[in-house]
């Protein structure tokens, strides 16, 4: 299993929301680059970056921010926020990005994702953000009437090879992720599976291994030192 620190962008700044709301934000930095190259220093495996700005708008807002992290971070890079068109998917893989994060687009335009799938397979991730159990679209802003399963075996039919499952509810509270429902998803889907929102213990982080997570996104609880990256990486290594 893998520990992902998430960087999210909005305004240019890297900040963390409470449960996905907009209007309950902190900032953690004014310099993302600065960030990011942190974590690496510490031996994050990879890094999570989320365009807030662009998953509101519906297409990528802090590009010039993202292309920097891309050109200076010796290790991969996973974009997701507001992609919704092949060509950003492939301006993101030219300029390094190993890893393309597709939400609104997986629920809104199926035959988008059977494209990139058919090109980009396994740089392709669709993440599956629930609020209440039912997935939610356009910067955790909207509900549909989908279950987690239910659309993720969707897009498993269309060639989708990797996931990211997220409980906005815990998402930014330092609560615990909800094993639960990971759990129930990962018996039905059978591929793998990286999970995010509410880590915030190394108890968690050894929960996750055990149900077989791929890997753990954690954003909050690292900047505010609940966790410490190296003990995180010193316990999934045991």
């Amino acid at each position: 299993m893998k520990i992902i620190p998430a960087i999210d962008l909005k305004d240019g700044k890297c900040v963390r929301l409470y449960q996905g709301d907009y209007t309950k934000e902190t900032v953690f930095s004014d310099d993302p680059l600065e960030i990011a190259l942190r974590w690496q220093a510490m031996g994050a495996p990879r890094l999570h970056i989320v365009d807030l700005d662009g998953a509101i708008q519906g297409k990528l807002v802090n590009l010039d921010i993202i292309q920097q992290i891309a050109t200076a971070a010796l290790v991969p890079i996973q974009v997701g926020g507001g992609i919704r068109e092949l060509q950003t998917v492939k301006e993101l893989l030219k300029m390094g990005v190993e890893q393309v994060i597709l939400s609104t687009a997986a629920v809104e335009d199926p035959r988008l994702i059977a494209e990139v799938c058919r090109n980009f397979s396994e740089s392709i991730i669709v993440s599956i953000d629930t609020r209440d159990g039912w997935v939610t679209t356009h910067g955790w802003q909207q509900e549909t009437r989908l279950t987690a399963i239910e659309f993720t075996q969707s897009m498993t039919q269309l060639g989708v090879k990797r996931f990211i499952y997220t409980d906005i509810r815990r998402d930014g509270t330092l609560t615990e992720p909800n094993f639960t429902a990971f759990a129930e998803l990962l018996s039905a889907v059978r591929l793998p599976v990286i999970v995010s929102g509410g880590v915030s213990s190394l108890i968690h982080i050894t929960m996750l291994k055990q149900l077989g997570a791929e890997a753990a996104i954690i954003g909050k609880a690292l900047y505010t030192g609940d966790i410490n990256l190296k003990e995180a990486l010193t316990v999934i290594s045991s």
